[in-house]
């Protein structure tokens, strides 16, 4: 990265969680200096991450936004729709097909916002924290989808259109996680010192926002914990063991 991309910052897609988290603290360490974070209020069941994206962007002194989007007008998701979240279910089932907690088009939505923030803010960089072996159900986020939207990222822009036709660097898609376990992960947060307390990883958090511990996303969440052998800070409801 020269100084000059540095200079003009980074975008960094924030949802309050482990994983977004971890890439706000990666994207500050390579030296982007201008952080401009974007959070999404998408009628999702577990809002309470959106708390934790305001303080973890206020943390860093990220430029903050929330966009409202209500993809509970098209539901066929556990988060977005009157569907049970799936609880206690094995790793067998967990690492096979594509679980209902998946949002239809919900990256493909999410990257075309952080897109239009990239050029309103001049960045060339996004960031996002998709992971191809925890979540290795959600088809957007294997490394095959990022490389195809970065090419239409810089098709369907001025910025990435021009800075192709002048030489300059192009539109950049970050996915520093992609290729990463829990545990590795949360190690690599730890380095950077990371404060995964303020993190919300939940999908069906209690009204007070305590985890369930029971989803697929504690249950990942905490087996990192346990792997990269770190205390886990989650705040579980009552009766969970920490």
């Amino acid at each position: 990265m020269s100084s000059e991309d540095s200079k003009l910052g980074a975008v960094v897609l924030l949802s309050g969680g482990l994983d977004s988290a971890t890439c706000l603290a990666i994207a500050r360490a390579e030296g982007f200096g201008a952080l401009h974070t974007i959070a999404f209020d998408y009628g999702q069941r577990h809002r309470h991450e959106l708390k934790a994206a305001a303080a973890l962007a206020a943390k860093y002194g990220a430029s903050h936004r929330v966009a409202t989007i209500d993809l509970r007008a098209f539901g066929g998701s556990a988060l977005t729709a009157d569907i049970e979240v799936p609880k206690d279910r094995p790793a067998d089932d967990m690492s096979h097909g594509i679980p209902i907690t998946y949002v239809p088009a919900r990256n493909t939505i999410f990257l075309s916002f952080s897109l239009a923030l990239a050029e309103v803010t001049g960045c060339r960089d996004i960031f996002i924290g998709v992971n191809a072996l925890d979540y290795s159900g959600y088809p957007d986020c294997r490394p095959a989808y990022i490389a195809a939207f970065q090419q239409m990222a810089n098709l369907a822009t001025r910025s990435g259109v021009e800075g192709l036709a002048t030489g300059q660097p192009a539109i950049r898609l970050h996915t520093p996680l992609i290729d990463k376990t829990k545990a590795q992960i949360i190690q690599w947060g730890q380095s950077l010192g990371v404060d995964y307390a303020m993190t919300h990883s939940c999908y069906d958090p209690s009204p007070d926002g305590l985890a369930c511990g029971h989803c697929d996303s504690c249950i990942l969440r905490r087996k990192g914990f346990l792997a990269a052998l770190v205390p886990d800070p989650t705040h579980y409801v009552p009766g969970h063991p920490n």
